[in-house]
């Protein structure tokens, strides 16, 4: 197992940027940079032993800093959206950067996946890893108290990448930090023919700002229902828009659990994520339209790429109904989401 770090250039106001590799004893390789704490690829093999990047993003730091629609990265302090950019906590009312429509995503304009943040290499028996750290300001992006976060991304030799969240803070305030890839089991191509396992009973409806309404609907019989696998593409032409909605987990979150599987046939590769959160946020790469050129100049189009980003529900500070996302002085915020790859 193996760990490099490397040079992976400046931001415009000269902070330099570097990208880790690590590398286990399979060939099963991870690339995270310090900017925006960001996976920008992952090899994993395909059912005959070949390597093949399944991430979408972009071949250098220029990308990330200019178009980057949070390819890779960790997103907060609260991710997902929260609406109108509005909150009240204690008494006292809060308002956000608003930077998707009126409402407020991924932690504002310049959210975690736009900072660089300090890193350090870990090695320990079995384990590879990257700890990533970043102080969140009080006030940064209009939230409440002084942040502290880490971040840390380890490989291990069972072909598991595991993405683990601490954060402690000085004033009462929302926390909801998520990652943010978008993945393409077989590398290439649309994601519509990818088999889709999601354990979840319920979803949360949202509002043509895709702000959750507040209700809590049993998926059954209807194209939500992915309690067996369907294809993503079978049943997304009846979901307007496509698919960009937080399913309620059976777990019910703080124990780790099964959240999703992902089969992709042509591959074979088998993506398993298990994770301590309530809640998955299945989108499906509904707004790329063939104008980003990412890795190798490709443009990706609409649906080339899925996200299943592991969170609390969107809007948690303003739906007294959902479960708290609101992290008080010494008390800590813990999370874990593990992927898990093999073939078939």
């Amino acid at each position: 197992m193996n760990v490099q770090k490397q040079p992976f250039g400046e931001t415009p106001d000269g902070t330099a940027v570097e990208i880790y590799t690590l590398t286990n004893d399979k060939g099963f390789k991870a690339r995270v940079t310090t900017y925006g704490a960001t996976l920008v690829s992952l090899e994993v093999p395909d059912r005959t032993g070949k390597l093949g990047d399944i991430v979408l993003g972009y071949d250098g730091l220029d990308g990330y800093i200019k178009n980057n629609p949070y390819f890779g990265s960790i997103v907060g302090r609260y991710g997902n959206r929260i609406a109108k950019g509005l909150f009240s906590l204690d008494g006292a009312s809060y308002r956000l950067a608003t930077n998707n429509g009126e409402n407020h995503l991924h932690g504002g304009i310049k959210g975690y996946d736009k900072v660089v943040w300090k890193a350090e290499a870990v090695r320990e028996t079995g384990v590879i890893g990257v700890k990533f750290s970043y102080l969140s300001r009080d006030g940064e992006e209009g939230y409440p108290g002084n942040l502290n976060l880490t971040v840390i991304y380890t490989l291990t030799n069972d072909n598991e990448l595991k993405i683990s969240y601490l954060a402690t803070t000085d004033k009462a305030t929302p926390v909801n930090l998520t990652h943010h890839s978008y993945f393409n089991l077989a590398g290439e191509g649309d994601v519509l023919a990818h088999e889709l396992t999601i354990n979840a009973d319920a979803y949360t409806p949202v509002d043509a700002g895709l702000i959750p309404t507040g209700e809590t609907r049993p998926v059954k019989a209807s194209p939500f229902d992915f309690t067996t696998p369907h294809t993503i593409g079978k049943r997304i032409a009846q979901v307007e828009g496509g698919y960009d909605h937080n399913f309620v987990l059976r777990s019910g979150g703080g124990m780790m659990d099964l959240a999703v599987r992902v089969f992709e046939p042509k591959s074979g590769r088998i993506m398993e994520i298990s994770t301590t959160e309530p809640g998955l946020q299945f989108y499906s790469g509904n707004f790329l339209d063939g104008t980003i050129a990412g890795k190798g100049g490709r443009g990706y189009q609409r649906h080339s790429g899925f996200c299943l980003e592991t969170q609390h529900f969107p809007d948690s500070p303003n739906k007294p109904n959902f479960p708290s996302t609101i992290l008080r002085p010494g008390a800590v915020y813990k999370s874990l989401t593990t992927h898990k790859f093999s073939t078939r």
